[in-house]
């Protein structure tokens, strides 16, 4: 497992400010200006943007546990930092000139977007001029550049492709249609586009070759996509065993003498949420080692190691939901209140799990790769 503590310690100084204005972000449904301009400046939100460009080009080990760590603290703060981390990443694959101008020239620009190809676009000179509307625009009042993935037929100006165009913030209407379970704070409104102008080179090409050959850039969009996903996930299930622990120490249930943390199944509800979250937690670096070597040693990932990585991000998120719910079912009444977060890290934890990168059908696309069944998706 290879972690850059010092990167994952430049979350330290926004940890306390994030969990104590947790609820605050729900109920306005987004993370103020103010904290994401500061998580810019701080190059949170640059850790998979090459060096070249000034970012820090992490080892995804490094991203997985800076996550899981602003998730344990609050779950928006994690989510944002992972799409905005992710949706940066395709700086390494933008045509320098605007790899350049969207994350070097302007330090505190804010990208993030939706890469399913909901846009339908058309050239227009060396350009494209794109309509669509996309759900689950996260961050998207924060941003400078707001990503959407557009599909652009075939022409006499050349063949059909798949991209992921970044438009100008002010060309973007987001629409208030927030209102759900949990991640509340995400801000992930649907965004639309009519007619917008994106300039020559200002989108990247859905699995292009990236202009760099580190590593990092043999990772799957999708594959880091995934990792981050389950990365918020755990942090949520990290976050509800201090919650149950503290809460099990004083509580006495209605009927008992005791505190709930002599109940011998208070313990065990304890002790195996640990070891769902602990264990899926060293899987999935395991994972990612194993994918890294591949990378370093082959300049690529073959399809089994990108199976695997999406296998290992659904189990870890999954293992999550298992922790999260055996506590909050072990914490009896007290987790119903909204002054409990356990209540908050259930229904959070819940809502992770309906991402299409970790959702029940990865488990069956990773089964079919090991079988040799061609599993028909993008890994």
């Amino acid at each position: 497992m290879t972690i850059d503590p010092s990167i994952v310690e430049r979350l330290t100084p926004f940890l306390e400010r994030v969990n104590a204005q947790s609820t605050d972000y729900e109920r306005s449904g987004r993370i103020p200006d103010e904290l994401a301009q500061d998580l810019a400046a701080a190059k949170i939100l640059k850790l998979l943007v090459p060096t070249e460009y000034g970012g820090l080009e992490a080892h995804p080990s490094t991203f997985v546990e800076l996550l899981i760590e602003a998730a344990r603290a609050d779950s928006a703060t994690g989510w944002f930092i992972m799409i905005a981390n992710t949706t940066s990443s395709l700086s390494a694959t933008l045509p320098e000139h605007w790899a350049r101008t969207m994350y070097e020239d302007d330090a505190s620009a804010i990208t993030v977007g939706v890469a399913a190809p909901y846009g339908r676009g058309k050239r227009e000179g060396d350009g494209l001029r794109i309509s669509g509307r996309w759900p689950f625009g996260s961050g998207s009042h924060n941003a400078r550049w707001i990503l959407g993935g557009t599909m652009v037929p075939e022409d006499e100006a050349g063949p059909a492709q798949v991209v992921a165009a970044f438009f100008d913030r002010d060309d973007v209407t987001i629409h208030d249609n927030w209102q759900v379970a949990g991640l509340g704070g995400t801000g992930s409104n649907d965004i639309e586009v009519v007619d917008a102008f994106v300039p020559a080179g200002r989108w990247a090409v859905i699995g292009g070759h990236p202009r760099f050959g580190t590593p990092l850039y043999r990772f799957p969009i999708l594959g880091l996509l995934a990792l981050g996903v389950c990365s918020v996930s755990l942090g949520i299930a990290e976050r509800s065993i201090d919650e149950f622990t503290a809460l099990a120490t004083d509580k006495v249930p209605t009927g008992s003498k005791r505190p709930l943390a002599a109940r011998e199944a208070a313990q065990k509800d304890l002790a195996m949420a640990r070891a769902r979250v602990g264990s899926a937690r060293a899987y999935l670096h395991h994972c990612i080692d194993d994918a890294w070597a591949l990378a370093a040693s082959e300049g690529k990932i073959p399809l089994e190691g990108k199976a695997t990585l999406r296998l290992a991000a659904a189990h870890a998120t999954w293992s999550a939901v298992d922790a999260v719910d055996r506590l909050y079912h072990s914490a009896g009444g007290t987790a119903i209140y909204q002054t409990s977060r356990l209540q908050k890290c259930f229904r959070d934890v819940h809502v992770s799990t309906q991402h299409a990168m970790v959702g029940q059908q990865i488990f069956e696309v990773a089964g079919k790769v090991m079988l040799g069944i061609d599993p028909k998706t993008a890994l």
